[in-house]
């Protein structure tokens, strides 16, 4: 009986995972040497978790079950949550800020399409401890830089929440959200028909509908001109200040919500050449999620990488490896495997484990496309030297071990 994969998931082949491996590893490189340290939660997690963060409608979007002693629980749909679970659990006494970063599977219940799947990866980076400009600042540029780093041209919207949120403080919480989340879709008309619905002033819908269209170089006096001077509008001028500092590019975008009640000031979206509608590949910002998992008012900034949509763009390669295919006679085996052996502690070697005459091995190394090919018979074991074959010139040399060695890892 054939059994297939399940729906949503993919085998990735050993090029591919090479590929991804890559990638991955360029951006470890990057959020390292900006001081970040690794961690690791759990693959499933109590499900109240995420309903605390994100309602109980979460629900039908979430790998829930329940284990053998009737817990609800569900496999992580995303990192956030765990990491501040992780911190109010072990991590409240150590020194803030905390810089953190993750790479690892997630699981959504949801129909897949091109981009999207029920298992994706997510790499995700957080500053627990701070709510300073500078932090917002270092955020958004360690997001650039790691894109940057992995190959991929974009552009970088940064907007405000509390801006959006100052027009709304006089607003009842479940309309807010409401609000907040048709704005992060862009729906213009459910938003209309929400003002009617509540029967919002004319003077919210207007100042709303202005601000969330302001983008570009004059947004900033443009809001003044709708909000006059309030502190939110100062303290995204001094978030954009630090990022004029660090030399990045980006677009103001005041219409940007994230549609989570959990975001309180700056926000960002890093939008990829190349994947059409389904563009986004980083999103995050400054967030109050600690308390909601009895953690006290400790400020968070973090993002979010969509690995898999930043791989269907990404071009890089990654670097090659000569590949060493020894051949060997049935006389000379034992001797191809302490060959192999000392070869391995510097270089990728294959050593034939399927009995194969001495022509197969050969056409082995030339069907895998091997770049050598180390070739010990009684000769080479009488000789102390080994024939190195160049699989593309077809030129042999006699080389001691040391020398092929040396020979090999300078090509």
């Amino acid at each position: 009986m054939k059994v297939s994969k399940p729906r949503g998931t993919r085998d990735f082949l050993p090029e591919e995972t090479a590929r991804r491996r890559n990638v991955e590893n360029i951006m470890r490189q990057v959020v390292t040497k900006w001081g970040y340290k690794e961690i690791i939660t759990p693959t499933f997690e109590h499900l109240e978790l995420f309903t605390l963060k994100s309602g109980e409608g979460v629900v039908g979007e979430l790998y829930n079950f329940n284990d053998k002693g009737n817990r609800e629980m569900t496999l992580r749909p995303e990192l956030t949550a765990p990491v501040m679970r992780m911190y109010v659990n072990e991590m409240q006494a150590m020194s803030r800020p905390l810089k953190l970063f993750y790479f690892e599977n997630c699981f959504r219940y949801e129909r897949p399409q091109k981009g999207r799947f029920r298992e994706f990866w997510q790499f995700g980076v957080e500053v627990i401890g701070s709510n300073r400009a500078d932090a917002d600042a270092e955020i958004i540029a360690l997001a650039t830089n790691m894109i940057e780093a992995a190959g991929i041209k974009g552009d970088l919207h940064v907007g405000h929440l509390g801006i959006i949120r100052h027009i709304l403080k006089d607003t009842e919480d479940e309309q807010k959200s409401k609000i907040m989340r048709l704005v992060d879709k862009k729906d213009d008309t459910g938003l209309d028909d929400y003002f009617e619905e509540i029967n919002a002033s004319a003077e919210l819908r207007r100042n709303l509908l202005e601000l969330i269209c302001l983008s570009g170089s004059d947004a900033i006096a443009k809001a003044r001109e709708i909000l006059g001077n309030i502190e939110e509008i100062d303290k995204f001028e001094e978030l954009l200040t630090f990022l004029d500092a660090y030399g990045i590019d980006y677009i103001i975008d005041l219409g940007i919500a994230r549609g989570l009640d959990y975001y309180t000031g700056m926000v960002f979206e890093i939008y990829a050449e190349g994947l059409g509608a389904q563009n986004q590949v980083c999103g995050g910002g400054s967030y109050q999620l600690i308390s909601l998992f009895g953690g006290g008012d400790v400020p968070s900034t973090g993002f979010g990488v969509g690995f898999d949509r930043i791989m269907e763009v990404c071009e890089i390669q990654p670097p090659k490896e000569n590949k060493v295919v020894i051949v060997a006679t049935d006389d000379t085996r034992i001797d191809a495997i302490k060959v192999a052996t000392e070869m391995r502690k510097e270089l990728t070697v294959y050593v034939d484990i399927m009995k194969r005459n001495f022509k197969s091995q050969l056409s082995y190394a030339n069907n895998t496309e091997a770049d050598y090919a180390i070739i010990i018979g009684k000769k080479e074991i009488e000789s102390g030297k080994l024939t190195v074959k160049d699989m593309q010139s077809g030129e042999q040399t006699q080389l001691e071990l040391g020398e092929a060695i040396r020979m090999i890892k300078s090509k």
